[in-house]
């Protein structure tokens, strides 16, 4: 194993393309960090710790912006209004057909113009969550003695924080390797781990010792099940009909075409909390309105959301339904159908055509609820435990765990394939 990975090592550094790719994510990564470390003025620190203290709510938020609403930073934000943005502008596409066309069959055209208008959204989505948060922050006495030029500035420093989080992360997609939305997300979680272990020891004592060796035998297992299902895969058998050009005979051989179980990956997480955490900060703010009606309205939705099984339910269902949703976006039976019957190839005892994009998206679809129940159950366990022992942190770990063994196995298979290439 150890001769492998250090095969792998040598490979990358070998590859001048690879190298420059992994070396470009590594700068963009310190790029973030050094910028999640800048706070906007006026906080107060200490009052800003005891609020985000056991708060669930703030917890999410914080892993969601990549650990920079720890200390309010210039890119407290995160890319969540980027997100958020995407997912309206995605299921549009479902609505209207005009957009529907040009995500579908104007080619990366058509998604251009998309992902712009998503940029475009972008923009009024980050004044909203920012002057959400900031009021709500300056309320609760942790931004101080601000002006109202400050007010406006510190909207302005967020907003353009949140862009340059979004433009870096689109950077890393186009010229490093993975995803460059969920990686930033990814270094954010990992960024805290060094500051979260040291807090867990400065704090427990030996009568914890029990409880801690029960939650690390969890996460194993966690772990373990997140790789097994990430990895698992669905084979159908494809065979190619033989064809006669000239003196020559083309096909007549066999192959299978994997659909994975977890087709989405980590992105339904990611939906799911952007949708969640959306509502949460908006009704958080009007509840600081002056009308009474708006703060009854405010006060039962935080109200629902705060409740545990509530709460639960409403992120199982959304994991779920983003897993479909994502998986209905990037994988099209009718496409793969289409593209199997003009290269003559064929599923044994499926008549081509209609047939095999139906016998395509039944297996895609019971695959996908397998993989979708296992995320959401994957999602809850953690607030179960949480329910059960009373730690709130333990919801936060759960899902930071999900998104970073998600995505470190994505990346990990960026770069076997890029190793492939080079190798081809």
């Amino acid at each position: 194993m150890i001769d492998i990975f250090l095969n792998k090592l040598r490979l990358i550094f070998e590859d001048r393309g690879l190298r420059n790719r992994i070396l470009f994510v590594l700068a963009a990564l310190f790029l973030f960090r050094l910028g999640a470390s800048v706070p906007i003025p006026g906080v107060n620190v200490l009052a800003l710790e005891r609020f985000l203290s056991n708060n669930q709510f703030f917890g999410l938020l914080n892993i969601f912006s990549g650990g920079g609403l720890s200390n309010l930073s210039i890119m407290m934000l995160g890319v969540g209004p980027f997100i958020t943005a995407s997912i309206i502008f995605q299921l549009l596409t479902l609505v209207f057909p005009s957009l529907k066309q040009m995500y579908h069959e104007d080619g990366a055209a058509g998604r251009r113009k998309i992902a712009q208008y998503s940029r475009y959204l972008t923009v009024p989505l980050c004044v909203v969550q920012g002057l959400s948060l900031l009021t709500l922050l300056e309320r609760q006495g942790i931004l101080m003695n601000l002006t109202y030029f400050d007010r406006v500035l510190n909207i302005v420093v967020v907003t353009a924080g949140s862009m340059l989080l979004m433009w870096i992360g689109e950077l890393i997609t186009e010229y490093g390797v993975g995803n460059g939305v969920s990686l930033l997300i990814f270094a954010g979680i990992v960024s805290r781990l060094p500051s979260t272990l040291s807090q867990v020891w400065a704090t427990g004592d030996v009568s914890s010792v029990p409880m801690y060796l029960g939650f690390a035998v969890v996460a194993v297992i966690i772990l373990g099940a997140i790789v097994f299902i990430t990895e698992a895969e669905r084979p159908i058998p494809i065979t190619y009909a033989k064809r006669v050009r000239g003196m020559k005979v083309y096909g007549g051989t066999s192959t299978y075409l994997p659909i994975r179980v977890n087709n989405a990956g980590v992105m339904p997480i990611i939906f799911a909390i952007s949708i969640i955490l959306f509502p949460q900060m908006i009704a958080n703010f009007l509840m600081t309105s002056g009308v009474d009606s708006v703060k009854v309205v405010a006060g039962a939705i935080i109200g629902f959301l705060n409740s545990s099984w509530a709460y639960g339910i409403l992120y199982f269902f959304l994991v779920v339904v983003f897993t479909y949703f994502y998986s209905a976006v990037t994988f099209d039976p009718v496409a793969i159908s289409e593209n199997l019957q003009k290269n003559g190839a064929f599923i044994p005892g499926v008549r081509p055509g209609h047939s095999t994009a139906l016998y395509i998206g039944n297996i895609l679809t019971r695959l996908t609820l397998i993989g979708a129940t296992f995320l959401g159950v994957v999602a809850l366990l953690p607030i179960i435990l949480k329910s059960v022992t009373g730690i709130a942190s333990l919801a936060i770990g759960g899902t930071s765990l999900l998104i970073v063994v998600s995505v470190a196995i994505e990346f990990v298979k960026q770069i076997n394939a890029q190793i492939s290439m080079r190798e081809y």
